[in-house]
């Protein structure tokens, strides 16, 4: 998910953008890439765009989703220890991370949409490797090489930032939130389905699918027109802007295209330049910090349902293994039942609750203070998690943290896609998208271990974690509410344009 380049001094904080014209005849007129998507505005493209793109999120929602609705089964089956269980998702996350950085690298290089395709050919393919799993070590290796995949997905956010206008941004790229519940509930669904029919096995076959079928509709999303004319190759990019303009039924701008200054692309160490540096180590603090929320969420719902932890004893039943001493051994071997499935799908759905208040946040407030404002009140949830209630108490607590901590990752994306320069953006989203990880990969052992052994400690730990964050989020020193998007590390001496809103 995405390392964010943020100009670190008050100044920078308003963005700028630095062209290059071509010599061209005096009084020719010409147009950039960003006054180009500006002028032909919204339409049936942006749709399709939405609708292909967006179904990245399921496919990856599926793949992620899929270690906490498999793990009782996989517990069951070779008798694993809490510890063993946690390390499935934390190497999921371990691949996810590594490979964030390599694909971002290879995207701003060769371009976000080979990375996309390849990207998703790898995740299904070891999804599929995965189903047949003859021990607990190869299952374990095989889901760190889903994560490599799935970490190429980030590049279908990229692809829909840089092809939609600035007003639209703030209010689209939240909606594609419903492709993400869309994967979560449906994999939900399938499993309380599959699980205890044909088994875990076939429930990650079936979570392949969508991912394959939505390799055969990438052909309809061209290549970002931004990517081609920041590596000149300023005839594909005008093809694009011609095509996208065409299906809307508009006007390309009066001039030709021009081709920005030549810049070094996709580079490290850009991202921790001094003029960058206070931005993107706060941005990183922030991604790392929400991520450890989030799925600090999802596992600790499962925990909760899994070991029947809700202080005053209504919580839904889980459905033993069986009535031998091992259903009752160290490793825990039960299996959700119908009332837990319920309870997740529940759960879940409140990562949608808060959507259009998120929206509004986010295009009133700005993206710092709606951040700031999600963080906190996460921060809250987690502690009153703590409060001795019953089943319907929980499902709501967790209804409510399952939203926030939908719409800090909402925030956090937007900001961070807008931040960077298109020369670095998927580089910046790559790596923020690793640093992401090393929260997630941390979680398990907190939800599913610590949580265990000290139920108030692991929640005081998600609380202090997300307080950071939001402190972080309110002392970043760009807004990036109104701004176009950077083409390229601006030059010594380019005009600086201030932020319009």
């Amino acid at each position: 998910m995405a390392a964010a380049m943020k100009e670190a001094e008050n100044v920078i904080g308003l963005e700028e953008i630095h062209m290059e014209r071509q010599e061209t005849p005096k009084g020719q007129k010409t147009f950039t890439v960003e006054e180009a998507v500006e002028t032909i505005g919204f339409g049936r493209f942006h749709i399709m765009l939405f609708l292909i793109m967006g179904s990245t999120g399921v496919a990856e929602a599926m793949e992620i989703m899929l270690i906490a609705v498999v793990s009782p089964l996989i517990r069951c089956e070779w008798q694993l220890q809490d510890w063993q269980v946690a390390l499935v998702t934390t190497v999921v996350f371990f691949g996810y991370m590594v490979f964030s950085i390599v694909l971002g690298l290879l995207a701003d290089r060769y371009g976000r949409w080979k990375i996309l395709l390849l990207s998703f050919l790898w995740a299904a393919y070891f999804s599929l490797l995965t189903s047949f799993a003859p021990s607990y070590i190869w299952f374990v290796f095989l889901r760190a090489m889903v994560g490599g995949g799935v970490s190429g997905h980030a590049q279908g956010l990229i692809i829909k930032t840089e092809f939609l206008p600035s007003k639209y941004r703030g209010y689209m790229l939240p909606l594609s939130q419903v492709f993400w519940l869309a994967g979560s509930l449906l994999i939900i669904g399938l499993a309380s389905v599959v699980n205890p029919t044909i088994g875990w096995r076939w429930l990650i076959r079936t979570a392949s699918i969508p991912g394959i079928l939505l390799i055969l509709v990438f052909k309809f999303i061209p290549e970002s027109a931004r990517y081609n004319v920041s590596t000149g190759n300023v005839a594909a990019a005008l093809a694009t802007l011609q095509r996208i303009a065409k299906t809307n039924g508009a006007v390309m701008p009066e001039g030709v295209l021009r081709e920005p200054a030549k810049e070094r692309r996709g580079r490290f160490k850009d991202l921790i330049h001094p003029k960058y540096l206070r931005t993107t180590l706060q941005i990183w603090i922030i991604w790392l910090g929400i991520a450890f929320a989030y799925y600090g969420v999802i596992l600790a719902s499962a925990e909760l349902l899994e070991r029947d932890l809700v202080c005053g004893s209504t919580a839904p039943q889980l459905q033993d293994s069986g009535d031998d001493p091992e259903s009752h051994s160290p490793c825990h071997c039960h299996l959700f039942g119908p009332a837990a499935y319920q309870t997740m799908i529940i759960s879940t759905v409140g990562e949608i609750a808060l959507n259009p208040l998120n929206v509004l946040g986010i295009n009133f407030l700005r993206r710092r203070l709606s951040l700031c404002i999600t963080m906190g009140c996460t921060a809250l949830f987690f502690l009153l998690l703590n409060i001795c209630t019953s089943s319907t108490g929980v499902t709501g607590f967790l209804f409510m943290l399952r939203a926030l901590v939908s719409a800090n990752f909402n925030t956090i994306y937007i900001y961070t896609a807008e931040v960077y320069p298109t020369t670095m953006r998927a580089l910046g989203v790559g790596t923020s998208g690793s640093l992401c990880r090393v929260g997630a990969m941390v979680a398990p052992f907190i939800s599913q271990v610590l949580m265990s052994a000290s139920f108030i400690g692991a929640l005081c730990l998600f609380s202090s974690v997300c307080i950071v964050c939001a402190i972080s989020a309110f002392t970043l020193p760009i807004e990036t509410k109104g701004r176009a998007l950077q083409v390229g590390i601006t030059p010594p001496g380019a005009p600086v344009y201030r932020n319009a809103v």
